[in-house]
């Protein structure tokens, strides 16, 4: 699975470039996905994100579950697929920000700890929510209907990734 997402018209995708690495959790359990939910917004997203320097995918991903969701990742299974965002920044700079999310399959551990957010995932009201593919879909695009341009603008991203799980059954 690839896609590609512009989130405004007119990116630059050959000019000066600020780029940031994700690693997102598809995590199941008992016929549910593990999904970190936005108290703030009302949607849906994968565990997951930003790979810092020296990190690779995997530890990552591990370590970013973790914080959202509070629980421990055992086994970071093969790539699910990637999705490469555009937008303007908001760093002068720069004329295009290119975000690359690539999804892994994974195994939990027995058990949760604690969340351990950042402040803006705190202000979003960040819990981690054991929920029906289906729902979280339905979530979702009833949210982006609703509020196109209020929406979170991961939105889109999480719609789609969302829909390959179903296409595919994993």
């Amino acid at each position: 699975m690839f896609s590609e997402i512009f989130h405004k018209e007119g990116v630059d995708i050959e000019g000066r470039m600020l780029t940031r690495d994700a690693a997102r959790g598809i995590i199941f359990q008992h016929g549910k996905l593990l999904m970190v939910f936005s108290e703030k917004n009302g949607d849906y997203k994968f565990p997951g994100g930003g790979v810092e320097k020296g990190e690779d995918q995997p530890v990552a991903l591990i370590r970013e579950v973790k914080e959202e969701t509070g629980v421990e990742v055992i086994r970071v299974g093969p790539e699910f697929g990637c999705i490469i965002e555009y937008d303007i920044p908001i760093e002068n700079e720069y004329d295009v920000f290119k975000m690359t999310s690539r999804y892994f399959m994974c195994e939990i551990g027995v058990g949760s700890g604690k969340q351990n957010l950042d402040e803006y995932e705190k202000d979003l009201g960040f819990t981690a929510r054991w929920v029906n593919l289906e729902e979280a879909l339905q979530t979702n695009r009833a949210l982006l209907r609703e509020r196109p341009s209020g929406a979170p603008q991961w939105i889109k991203r999480e719609i789609f990734v969302l829909e390959q799980i179903k296409n595919s059954r994993v």
